[in-house]
């Protein structure tokens, strides 16, 4: 059985956490292991390009200091191979050399910002693979670069990927099945000029998906901090109850409309292959967790409730809809030529009202048109 296991950044917070998660790794027999950065360091990154196009070269060595301190002690605790010692030490020293080069210009274009960002998985995933080799001696791990497997467009910050190209490349470089176990990192791929992008925030899930669609997996495991998908959300209400089983279609629509614990774009590629998906915490990997599946044998009228927040919505009203063709078209037209999601629409005889991310009014070229 193909199975492709993801840990997000709480489960790679430090040691102890790593290895933790590394055992799970070996009680699944998972074949392909994908992970997130440490905890708050894509944060940290974010805030360091900030910091070096600001100007500020004393605080973006602290952070670094920062960075540096928590990955070393992560390695100190899990292996004494200078090996290791020196691929770590090669990553923090580009990335510190990438950070003076955005200070020294004073900006960052968004290409670099992907490449800054990188650093976080690139960093965790090297560490975690010690740890699986801690926990798990009877297989051979092998750490790769998942740039080299997960390719995209030029689409900086937000790159879409290429799936024809991405199944390829796992068909040629994966050898599943055998006594190999894969570590790559999730959220990063690279476009045709093998430069590195990134499938924007909370990504990392929708990486993890892609390559088990790309190896045909038999399951996708996503590894968190809470034990599977709830009812709503329980930091606002106490009487969330858990949710063991959950179709594709209904967890898509949770997670498009503000559940935090999946990413809204993970099931597509498993939904393409019919890959079931669990979804469990690393610190309880014993509890039931969450079954995604195409169908489902338990559908109570009412499956959960979700919040999304900062949410705009755009009311366009003129009395020209009255009665014409075309109106709607034109109007989802100016979305789609700024890339922009629509999310709820609602509509009148002579109005159309559209919700969309508050960020996205932002985009003077999108409300002009509506001026």
């Amino acid at each position: 059985m193909i199975v492709v296991s993801k840990f997000g950044g709480s489960s790679m917070k430090d040691h102890e956490a790593m290895l933790r998660s590394a055992a799970i790794s070996k009680k699944q027999n998972a074949s392909i292991t994908l992970v997130s950065a440490t905890y708050g360091t894509t944060d940290q990154l974010h805030e360091l390009v900030d910091l070096a196009v600001e100007g500020k070269w004393n605080e973006c060595e602290k952070k670094l200091f920062t960075v540096r301190e928590r990955h070393f002690d992560i390695l100190q605790n899990l292996t004494n191979d200078q090996l290791v010692g020196e691929r770590l030490r090669e990553l923090l020293n580009n990335l510190e050399t990438l950070t003076r080069g955005i200070f020294l210009l004073g900006e960052c274009s968004e290409k670099a910002k992907d490449r800054m960002v990188s650093f976080g998985e690139r960093l965790s995933s090297l560490l975690f693979a010690e740890a699986l080799k801690m926990t798990w001696p009877d297989m051979v791990v092998e750490h790769f670069d998942s740039r080299k497997i997960l390719k995209t467009n030029s689409q900086y910050g937000k790159a879409k990927p290429n799936i024809t190209k991405i199944r390829n490349n796992c068909e040629a470089y994966f050898k599943l099945g055998g006594k190999t176990t894969y570590v790559g990192q999730g959220y990063i791929g690279s476009d045709d000029e093998d430069f590195t992008t990134t499938l924007g925030r909370g990504g990392s899930d929708y990486s993890a998906a892609l390559f088990a669609e790309g190896v045909k997996a038999d399951v996708l495991e996503i590894w968190t901090d809470v034990a599977g998908i709830a009812t709503t959300d329980p930091r606002i209400c106490e009487q969330a109850q858990p949710i063991h089983e959950i179709s594709y279609n209904e967890a898509g629509e949770m997670a498009q409309y503000g559940a935090k614990i999946l990413h809204a774009s993970t099931l597509v590629p498993a939904m393409r292959e019919r890959i079931p998906v669990f979804v469990g915490s690393s610190y309880a990997a014993d509890e039931k967790g969450t079954w995604i599946r195409e169908a489902v044998a338990d559908k109570p009228l009412v499956r959960a409730i979700a919040k999304r927040s900062n949410q705009a919505l755009l009311t366009i009203r003129t009395p020209k809809m009255m009665n014409s063709f075309g109106f709607m078209g034109r109007i989802f037209d100016v979305f789609t030529n700024n890339e922009i999601s629509v999310d709820c629409v609602s509509t009148s005889e002579i109005s159309v009202a559209i919700s969309t991310d508050e960020a996205n009014l932002k985009n003077s070229k999108l409300t002009s048109k509506f001026i």
